[in-house]
């Protein structure tokens, strides 16, 4: 099951505006069959606020106050990414067009306990925007790094992120003639809990997701690990 499964299953349910005895059952049994986890029924309930918001967007605000009040009374706790006992875990390797790149990076992000580092160039998929809100809220500490041209992009989630509390940097804006100052925060990587590594050319959109080719490489090995997360505090005090 992924997010794209749950958004179809959900809509064909919202199109009357109601949820049906029927269709309750029929949603029951589609859970138990797909959504059989804590963290897959995060995701199907991610997805039905996201629907109701694009649905009605008047109602956005209430709609977040709503879903704050639910994470509150009844959590969802993520179920973390599976290591080997003993070990740092292994390697995995994802490829875009689809869902792999987008779901390896929310369980990842899903994962985090203590310390989530993003250096990435633009953030605009929702579903991995609520992924980093969500451990911010849990108390992750979160930082992060992203290209000052793509913070006006439309539907950048920075703004959200900094609203929300999270501390965002940014790199400098070019000055004329300047080709020290002109060039892009282009990295794509993720530091979790300075263990754990996400990097490769998938940027967090969901056009990567839809259309491009794309890649994403989770590894615990100490040494990229060790050197991307210098490069993000060299970047970080740089900024």
């Amino acid at each position: 099951m992924n997010a794209a499964d749950a958004d179809r299953f959900l809509a064909r349910t919202l199109a009357d505006g109601q949820l049906t005895g029927g269709e309750k059952q029929d949603l029951a049994a589609w859970l138990a069959e797909h959504a059989p986890t804590d963290s897959l029924r995060g995701v199907v309930r991610h997805a039905a606020f996201d629907l109701a918001r694009k649905s009605a967007p008047d109602a956005a605000r209430v709609l977040d106050w709503l879903e704050g009040v639910l994470r509150a009374v009844a959590p969802v706790q993520a179920a973390p990414v599976a290591d080997a006992p003993g070990s740092p875990g292994p390697t995995t390797v994802a490829f875009a067009p689809g869902e792999a790149c987008l779901n390896l990076i929310v369980r990842r992000i899903s994962a985090a306990r203590r310390s989530l580092d993003l250096c990435v160039f633009t953030i605009t998929d929702d579903r991995i925007s609520r992924a980093v809100l969500d451990a911010h809220r849990r108390g992750v500490k979160v930082r992060v790094i992203s290209d000052n041209d793509k913070a006006h992009d439309p539907g950048s989630d920075l703004r959200r992120f900094a609203e929300a509390g999270v501390v965002v940097k940014f790199d400098p804006p070019g000055r004329p003639n300047d080709p020290h100052t002109t060039g892009h925060m282009h990295h794509k990587f993720a530091v979790v809990d300075g263990s754990r590594l996400l990097t490769g050319s998938y940027n967090w959109t969901r056009g990567a997701a839809e259309v491009n080719f794309e890649n994403v490489v989770d590894t615990a090995d100490p040494g990229l690990v060790a050197a991307f997360a210098a490069e993000f505090g060299r970047l970080w005090n740089q900024f």
